[in-house]
């Protein structure tokens, strides 16, 4: 992937800015993987012009390892799959400790080139 380019270098016809990087843009594959990030970390209801955006993973962050992945799964995929109509998505891993989630989105472009989004959640109770 490559890095943020500058506003008035922008080639690509999906872009948006670069998070943490005023000024710069992401473009591409980088784009896609910028989109996932935000759509999995925004939680549901929580951006007044589109509440029905993001997804509720947040619901689940707390529940007991044993009966948190298939929510957590569930609730990855099918938010990607209504905000990022642009990839489809091959598999969601989970990696999970006693204080923190992290997510492992693998998905594929129109090219058939599987990539992975890395999403970390902190926890706030012991499991």
């Amino acid at each position: 992937m490559t890095t943020p380019t500058s506003y008035t270098s922008i080639t690509a016809a999906h872009w948006q800015p670069a998070l943490g990087s005023p000024g710069e843009a992401v473009e591409g594959l980088r784009d896609i993987d910028q989109a996932i990030r935000i759509i999995l970390t925004t939680p549901l209801g929580s951006d007044p012009h589109r509440p029905d955006f993001g997804s509720d993973l947040n619901r689940y962050i707390d529940w007991p390892t044993n009966r948190v992945v298939p929510h957590l799964v569930r609730e990855a995929v099918e938010a990607i799959r209504r905000w990022e109509p642009r990839i489809s998505v091959v598999q969601v891993l989970t990696e999970i400790d006693v204080s923190h989630i992290t997510l492992r989105v693998q998905w594929r472009v129109a090219d058939g080139v599987i990539q992975q989004t890395e999403v970390p959640y902190a926890r706030t109770a012991a499991a």
